[in-house]
Formats: structure tokens, sequence, C-alpha cells
């Protein structure tokens, strides 16, 4: 298995200059690599630049630059051209797709702060003690940094990546060659249905209840926006008040982003030790939280009629505050962790149908949910909570029980 750990970073002063120094170096080779594919369309008979050809500049632009570009790794550089190449192949895919382009952009300081190592070795070196205690990792250019190790770290080193997160370093090593680490079975199978009021109900009826981290500091959210936006935005050189609200604003919404990724850790780590299997609905969260189309008056040139644009935008807000998506990426990577089975199914019409395992006759029928909370179905009267029926349902999609008398 290929697994992830990120640490905390301990630089001393000057490292840590150093590594802004390291960001902000590449974040120019970054600008300067895209503004050269722009260049090179517009003014030279639209050709084509590709991924070889800049890397191939590296030698050269880093004899001409020691000072910024020759002091740190080669290897580190060719990784931020293949981001940029990625972002050009993502950018044509979304072109022949029929959907926005998005043209990759200028990245600004506060819009790069990765810098990856491809490979362990090659300008960069893990250095961790059989105790943990001392660990460090040796960064070209910078020198060796402490890490703060929290806990052991499995499998072969692939790649290391540096990444600031606001005023924090941290330090990402992916692993290759993980050995899972199976649970004893519980011989437990369960269906959960994701929501908003309730952030998961299982089928056996088990409501775990939705934190929703940002409408709970959605007032001191509100508060430091506002004062950010007492500051002119465009201004030649930001005070440092200005720079202070800005810090506050941003700090808040990676206390909320920490705060909901340790509450899906936790969530996920409960189903995987509890149950063996566990089936959840397949979810298109980018087609559940986009826009409502627009419905122009047939009547009337240039008017519209109202399409529940607010109410969209409040279910949007909910669902996006949930992170229903990390939250399912989470639960599979553990699960195959622990040797358990996640299985994804089908998630149409789970909270309309009629539940066969509790003695329903599986009705479909969008008259069966009441409200968002009760389930009545009008073919054999069942009552239930809708969300267990919905889960109940996708338990029933997985394939592996039967209804009640079969």
């Amino acid at each position: 298995m290929i697994r992830a750990y990120k640490f905390l970073l301990r630089p001393t002063v000057r490292q840590e200059q150093a590594l802004a120094e390291m960001l902000a170096d590449h974040r120019s080779l970054y600008n300067a690599a895209l503004q050269e594919r722009r260049d090179a369309y517009r003014h030279a008979s639209k050709t084509t630049i590709r991924y070889g050809d800049q890397s191939a500049q590296l030698k050269h632009i880093r004899a001409f630059d020691p000072e910024r570009q020759g002091r740190w790794s080669f290897s580190s550089q060719q990784a931020t051209l293949r981001r940029l190449d990625k972002a050009f192949a993502a950018f044509f895919g979304r072109v022949k797709a029929g959907k926005t382009p998005g043209y990759p952009r200028f990245k600004g300081a506060g819009h790069f702060n990765t810098v990856t190592f491809p490979k362990d070795g090659d300008g960069c070196r893990w250095n961790s003690t059989p105790d943990d205690t001392q660990s460090r990792v040796r960064l070209q250019g910078v020198g060796h940094v402490r890490v703060h190790q929290h806990r052991p770290v499995d499998g072969r080193v692939k790649t290391v990546s540096v990444k600031r997160e606001g005023r924090r370093w941290y330090l990402v090593l992916s692993c290759d060659n993980v050995a899972a680490q199976p649970l004893p079975p519980t011989g437990s199978i369960v269906g959960v249905d994701v929501g908003t009021v309730h952030f998961l109900t299982d089928s056996n009826g088990t409501h775990e209840p939705n934190p929703k981290f940002l409408r709970t500091t959605a007032g001191e959210l509100a508060a430091a926006q506002q004062h950010l936006s007492t500051y002119p935005q465009r201004t030649r050189r930001r005070t440092r008040k200005h720079r202070a609200a800005a810090r506050k604003v941003a700090d808040l919404h990676r206390k909320i982003a920490r705060r909901r990724l340790d509450h899906h850790h936790k969530t996920a780590l409960r189903l995987v030790r509890r149950h063996d299997v566990i089936g959840h609905e397949n979810l298109n969260i980018a087609g559940m939280t986009s826009k409502p189309a627009p419905k122009p008056d047939p009547g009337n040139d240039g008017v519209f009629l109202p399409n529940q644009a607010a109410a969209k935008s409040g279910l949007n807000h909910a669902i996006l505050d949930a992170g229903w998506g990390q939250f399912l990426a989470i639960l599979a990577n553990k699960a195959e962790s622990a040797g358990r089975r996640t299985i994804p199914v089908d998630a149409r019409n789970t909270s309309r149908t009629c539940p066969p395992q509790i003695g329903g006759c599986g009705h479909v029928a969008k008259e069966n949910r009441v409200n968002q909370a009760e389930f009545e179905c009008v073919n054999c009267g069942l009552v239930e909570h809708a969300d267990r029926v919905g889960a109940l349902n996708v338990l029933y999609r997985t394939g592996l029980v039967l209804c009640a008398g079969g």
C-alpha cells in the first residue's frame, strides 16, 4: 500500500528564511515556465513547449542564476516543471471534455506553498532514529531541519515534500510497500447514509451528529472578514495591520479544516473497528453542489424566473461543510489498511425506496419521503426514520444481505 505521513517541522530562524527563499525561487521558476509557454503559443506561430523542452533548459538557468536557482535541488525544480505540465494536461483534458477550461494561472506568493523532492536521497534525505526522538530531514540549501515525528514511518520513503501552511512548515512523506495491519473480524456488515442534519446514519439506526464546524465558527469568521475589508485591498504596499487581519482570516479557515479532518478520521476509525464491510453511497458531490441553471421567462426576453438559487446555495454550503468526499476517501484508506472492505453503491432513490430488509415492499415513490426526517410508504404504510431507510437501502444494494423472509 501507499501511505502519506505529515509531520511538523521545527526550523531555526535561518532555516525558516531559507525555506521561504526556496518556495519563492521555485514559484519564480514556475511562473517563468508558464510565461514561456504563453509567449511561444501567442507569438511563435502557436508553438507548443512541453516539459522535456523546459527541463533541458534547467542546466543553463542554474548556471545563469546560481544565487537563486543554482542553490536548490535539480530534481525538485524538475518536479516544479512537471507540476506545470500536469496543469496544462488537465487544462486540455477539460477543453476536450467540454468543461470550463480554467487556463493555468501565475502563482502569487500565497498560492505556491509546496516543494516536492521526487526521490529520497536526491536533494533531500530523511533521517529517522529507531526511537523516533532525533528525526531530521536534510534539504539541499537549507540544512538538517528538526522534525516533530509523532508516529513511526512504515514502508519505504518514496517522495518528500515541504509544505507551508500559514506560519508553520510541514514535511509530507509518501511511502510505498506499507504493510496492512488487519483487525480481527467482527462479522458485522453495515450501510451508512451521509447527510447534513446528521453527519451519517447507519443501518442499525445509530446517528452520528453533524458538528457543522463552518456554521459554528461563522460569527467569528464574519467578524474577521469584516475587519479585513476595512483595509484597502489594492494598495502597492500592505501595512502590518492589514497582514495581521489577513492572517486571522486564514488561521480561522485552517482551524475549521483541521477540526473537520480530525472528526472525519475519528468517525471513519470507529466504523472500521466495528464492521467488516461498510456500504456507502457513490456520490457525485461536484454535481450536487453545482449552481442551479437559470430559468429564462419564455414570454419576456432578458427576464428570469425564480430558480431557488438562495435555497440551493444554503444546501451547497451545508454539504461542503460536512466534507463527505474527504470522509469517504479517509474511510476507504483506513478500511484498506485494516483489511476491511468498503462498497460504493448507486445513490439513486435510496431515501425513497421502501426497505425490504425490515418487511418493506420495495415501492419507490417521491411521496414516500414525507420530510427530511420522516419516511412513510404510500403503498404498505411502513414508517421509519428517513436517514435509516437510506442506510438500509445502501446495505441492501451491497448484495451481501437478504430481505426479510428471504
